[in-house]
């Protein structure tokens, strides 16, 4: 008889490797998928490094500040805008004067220089997105940004993937508030929200037949 070329394990070792040139890169493939919804693509959840550690949860749930007061852009432009140095100085050339985290604001006033803040939340060159209609068409701040009154430091509460606009503006509906209720920090729809919801729409005058359209987000 003739002997065996390879030992009995042979069969199964060449098996495996068959079985694995398939299954990696699918794995690597499923992987990739998973990394672009992850917080290290989308940003959500992250809490960049700012130049003053401004806190929401002190001035907008403790003090009550409306986010208009420095985000003056919101309802007339496509960006919300930061306030000038001279709008922290409204209080702060009173209280908390010697306050060692406020020396960047002071140093921002004296040399007339605005403070250099890190965006939050970023979207690609690639996407027009413009406040005003959001804001003018019943959209909370809160819809996007997150609870910012509970927000010691801002963070980004929304993945702001295409995915996650896309639904909201196949199915406004649930997400549409009524004008006093834009800034409220902590809005909660209401039982019959689908009914209201579907009355702001033609309050508003939402064309929904196109929210979906490739230029209303690509120009």
């Amino acid at each position: 008889m003739q002997a065996q070329l390879f030992p009995p394990w042979a069969t199964l070792v060449a098996r495996l490797a068959l079985l694995a040139l398939v299954l990696l890169p699918l794995g690597l493939l499923g992987l990739l998928m998973a990394l672009q919804y992850s917080p290290y693509v989308t940003g959500q959840g992250i809490t960049p490094d700012q130049p003053v550690p401004f806190s929401h949860e002190h001035h907008v749930g403790g003090l009550g500040l409306e986010c208009r007061y420095c985000h003056g852009g919101v309802e007339v432009s496509r960006f919300a805008g930061l306030p000038p140095t001279e709008t922290c100085m409204t209080c702060h050339s009173q209280l908390w004067t010697n306050a060692a985290m406020l020396a960047p604001v002071r140093r921002s006033l004296a040399e007339d220089r605005p403070i250099r803040w890190r965006r939050v939340n970023n979207l690609p060159d690639y996407v027009y997105f413009d406040h005003s209609v959001h804001v003018r068409n019943g959209v909370g701040c809160t819809s996007c940004h997150g609870p910012v009154d509970s927000m010691p430091l801002m963070r980004q509460a929304a993945p702001l993937t295409m995915g996650w606009c896309l639904g909201c503006h196949r199915d406004p509906a649930p997400h549409l508030r009524p004008e006093s209720e834009i800034y409220a920090g902590h809005w909660t729809p209401p039982a019959d929200q689908a009914a209201r919801g579907a009355a702001l729409i033609g309050h508003y005058g939402i064309r929904t037949a196109h929210l979906t359209d490739c230029s209303v987000c690509h120009r």
